[in-house]
């Protein structure tokens, strides 16, 4: 770590000016909390306490929304008051048309009502970074979310309690915040915080705020106000234990009888405890033992023919809570496409699915495979020290998974599917200027234990990284600057590491490839490499306030980068370069109260010189006076090369696209909402893609809300790889064929929400999923030469191509000396029903009961077509998976 720290200062000591920017409103505004002394506040928020009538309340709020800095139409009060324990939060929202002003909805935590609200955001370390959110709307529904160390995290659910009631003047919220539940520097003196209201009136569309900025400026802690008075004289409670049981039951179809594995029913329960512990005031630490997520809602479903892997989001509670204290930084742009972040962390990694397969040999007929692999147990220590270091650390430890195989013969045994595996990730992050810039340094470290030679020679033993980044502010904020560095190393055997070397990031193995080096960094195809190593970076500067924005920025990763044992990776062997200029026009007019364009390039190489991507576009966004929301963009690309499209083999060329797009959204107050989205896309061998997606909102009552997004979709590609075939007469492929057909794919789905929520406290919530998808394929082809456009059709320009029983003998030049080969049939239909029902009762603060139904069902033809009527039907008809689960923990804090 000292070494990790000696870089950090060397780059901030470079990088950063020494002088610290005036970035506060002047004078910032200032309110004041007021002790209790004694006195006691019932949580009813009915404001009729002493302390609420004396305490000076912070008012003049201005507009940020619909006009812009002008006073806000409706008066608001928020006052603040303390004891030893928590802090209090007494707040008046005046309506001039009294209760029947006030527009409420009932709906989950964290939930959007698009109704009312109340935002209090405390910047209790007041380094102009962090941020605390609590929002309450009329009808007590409370929101929260976690912005310190930088990022955002809504999952964050702090314990706390909040009252609202509306009377004849608007309506009234009460808070009680434990300091428990916070962080803020460890000091008996009186304490400075950075303070932010937000008020939403919904009936006029008004939003206003008490420490303001306008909307072509950039906000955020550095224009906060300042909250005075605070003097905490001892810790707060210092531990807090979550303790969990869970039982299941399983309803599975049996699709073979003679499976042994197979179970029509099955029981089992569990228990486990989360735990939170303080460290210090500043630091604090979080573990699992045996952790579950019962209670998530079920991923959704696709068909993927591509060679990458599909990035699922981490929706998991423990892993997500505290994230902003373990990202390097993420990627920005005004507008861009086909461009990933240099992402560190994924923990979807952590407890994934088993990665190895089970039936390695032909005896094999029948495997017994866990679901996902074991978390042993996870820690992480998150928090900010007195001299204003950002620390996260993480540890997680999980299983050796085995699947039980029976033979042919009924003999077993077992196969390791996942071995036993040790996460690590640390970030340190230091604010200087006054938040101004923000340097950090992050490590990561994949470590496993292997105990079968088969899994030695498939997945890398040791995988580590470890970058710099940081975030600088210019001239009042005005200009940004985001930059990051990292370097990889994956080790393990020889075939662990030629596996990498031929995996869809980067194909070493392209017998067209230049000639690389494996030096410091690794760039050349070498069957006896046991590590690989690489570099990726990225880089944004941007100005960020004005009527006009702009950004240049670059992204690369050489050819060795690979962390993908820690995070979702699919390509290395990239230099991306965009730019964006951003005009915008935000005065509202009698025809729009918003407009803006973006107009911009971007293009890429590899680290070969080939031109991979380059494109142009154009973006418009409108707000008409109606409130509705209305955008399109174009984009044009030219014909480029593709150094992944036949999968190992030699370069060719990409038809160029043009693609259109058009989206709109209606006023999302009203009772219905609807949204549109339509996109058009036509390369230039004439192979379209169409799509349109829906969205209708119904709100039938204050509690109730019904969701449906029909979605369609028809696309066409004249380049869908099939396989590679070894021929020694097709020299221009170096001894292959890469074969490719024309692929028409059309899909239907309709993702459906029901959402009911009885009180703050108790929510229903209903999640279905049907998802159709057909693939059909013809016309087998293969290119003409290595870097063209031109293709040759089977049985058209060259060969013979003829319909068997098995799929079509394709014969690539007739009467030629080449050897014929058989593609099996190639077509489908695939149906999927996914979806879950979950019950979530707070029945004690902090304490949660969950009752969860998960549905999952599937089938699949070799049709090549959608019959909507028998595909729609078997959605609901075929064998299903339905779980059954119950969950309760209860909160202890100490």
């Amino acid at each position: 770590m000292s070494r990790t720290l000696v870089w950090i200062a060397v780059f901030a000591a470079v990088a950063a000016p020494v002088t610290a920017q005036n970035i506060h409103p002047t004078p910032p505004p200032e309110a004041r909390a007021v002790p209790l002394d004694g006195a006691q506040i019932q949580l009813d928020g009915r404001l009729d306490e002493a302390v609420w009538r004396t305490a000076t309340p912070a008012t003049d709020f201005r507009q940020s929304q619909p006009r812009e800095g002008q006073p806000a139409t409706q008066r608001t009060e928020v006052r603040f008051a303390f004891d030893g324990a928590a802090l209090y939060v007494g707040a008046r929202m005046f309506d001039d048309h009294g209760a029947a002003g006030v527009q409420t909805r009932l709906v989950r935590r964290d939930g959007s009502a698009n109704a009312d609200y109340l935002e209090v955001i405390f910047d209790t370390y007041h380094d102009h970074i962090g941020r605390l959110f609590f929002t309450v709307n009329p009808s007590g529904v409370r929101g929260d979310a976690n912005g310190l160390g930088g990022g955002g995290d809504d999952s964050w659910d702090p314990v706390w309690e909040v009252k609202t009631a509306i009377d004849s003047l608007g309506w009234t919220a009460e808070m009680r915040i434990p300091f428990s539940q916070l962080r803020y520097p460890s000091t008996t003196s009186e304490q400075t915080w950075g303070l932010q209201i937000w008020r939403q009136e919904n009936r006029l569309n008004e939003l206003s705020q008490w420490s303001f900025w306008g909307l072509t400026e950039t906000g955020g802690p550095p224009r906060f106000g300042h909250l005075h008075g605070l003097v905490i004289h001892r810790a707060p409670g210092r531990a807090e234990i979550l303790p969990y049981t869970v039982g299941r039951s399983a309803n599975v179809p049996v699709s073979d009888p003679s499976d042994p594995f197979e179970k029509a029913h099955a029981w089992d329960g569990r228990v486990g405890v989360d735990a939170r512990v303080l460290l210090t005031s500043n630091l604090t630490l979080n573990a699992t033992v045996n952790p579950d997520f019962g209670q998530v809602e079920v991923d959704p479903a696709v068909v993927n023919l591509s060679a990458f892997e599909t990035f699922l989001d981490e929706r998991r509670p423990f892993f997500v809570e505290g994230a902003g204290y373990f990202g390097l930084g993420g990627l920005s742009c005004f507008f861009c496409s086909n461009v990933s972040s240099l992402s560190m962390l994924s923990t979807r990694r952590i407890g994934r699915s088993p990665q190895m397969p089970a039936m390695r040999d032909t005896a094999a007929r029948y495997a017994d495979v866990p679901e996902n692999t074991t978390i042993l147990g996870a820690a992480k220590l998150t928090g900010r020290t007195p001299s204003g270091w950002s620390i996260g650390v993480l540890d997680a430890v999980t299983r050796r998974e085995q699947a039980t195989v029976q033979r042919s013969d009924s003999s077993r045994y077992d196969a390791t599917v996942e071995p036993f595996s040790n996460y690590w990730v640390g970030r340190v992050a230091k604010d200087l200027r006054g938040g101004a810039t923000v340097i950090k340094a992050m490590g990561t470290s994949v470590i496993r234990s292997f105990d079968d030679p088969f899994l030695a020679d498939s997945l890398s033993r040791h995988a580590e990284a470890f970058g710099l980044g940081t975030d600088m502010w210019f001239r009042s904020r005005n200009y940004h600057l985001m930059a990051q560095i990292a370097g990889t190393q994956v080790s393990g055997t020889r075939g662990a590491m030629l596996r990498l070397q031929r995996s869809s990031a980067r194909y070493f193995q392209r017998p067209d490839r230049g000639n690389g080096s494996n030096g410091l960094l690794s760039d050349a195809y070498d069957s006896s490499m046991t590590s690989m190593r690489g570099l990726g970076g990225y880089a944004r500067f941007s100005r960020e306030q004005g009527k006009l924005l702009w950004e240049v920025s670059t992204n690369l990763r050489t050819p060795g980068f690979d962390n993908n044992d820690m995070t979702f990776f699919s390509r290395a062997d990239y230099w991306y370069m965009g730019g964006n200029i951003f005009p915008q026009w935000l005065k509202p007019t009698k025809w729009y109260r918003q407009l803006f364009f973006i107009a911009g390039g971007q293009q890429q190489y590899n680290f070969d010189g080939d031109l991979t991507d380059r494109q142009g576009q154009l973006f418009a966004y409108i707000q008409p006076p109606n409130y509705w929301n209305v955008s399109s963009y174009y984009i044009r690309r030219p014909d480029t090369f593709d150094d992944r499209l036949t999968r190992g083999g030699p370069v060719v060329r990409r038809s160029g696209i043009d693609d259109w797009s058009l989206n709109l959204n209606t006023d999302s107050r009203k009772n219905v909402v609807v949204g549109f989205f339509g996109e058009v896309g036509c390369n230039h061998e004439g192979y379209c893609s169409r799509s349109a997606n829906f969205s209708i909102q119904l709100r039938p009552a204050s509690n109730v809300s019904i969701s449906f997004g029909p979605s369609i979709r028809h696309d066409e590609t004249g380049t869908q790889y099939i396989r590679r075939v070894t021929d020694s007469t097709a020299t221009a492929f170096y001894g292959a064929r890469y074969v490719f057909a024309d692929l028409v794919q059309n899909s239907v789905a309709m993702n459906t929400r029901f959402n009911i929520t009885f009180s703050p406290n108790l929510t229903l919530e209903l999640f279905m999923q049907p998802l159709i998808v057909s693939g059909a394929f013809s016309r087998y082809k293969e290119f003409a030469a290595p870097r063209g456009l031109r293709k040759l059709v089977y049985g058209v320009d060259v060969g013979t191509s003829t319909p068997v029983a098995a799929g079509d003998s394709i014969d690539p030049d007739g009467a030629g000396p080449a050897a014929p080969f058989v593609i099996p049939r190639q077509d489908f239909t695939f149906r999927s029903l996914r979806g879950n029902a979950v019950l979530r009762w707070e029945y004690h603060p902090g304490s949660t009961l969950f009752v969860v139904w998960t549905r999952s069902g599937e089938s699949a033809l070799s049709r090549g077509r959608i019959d909507f009527g028998d595909d729609a039907g078997a959605l609901f008809q075929g064998p299903s998976q339905n779980i059954f689960l119950v969950k309760i923990n209860y909160w202890l804090g100490f």
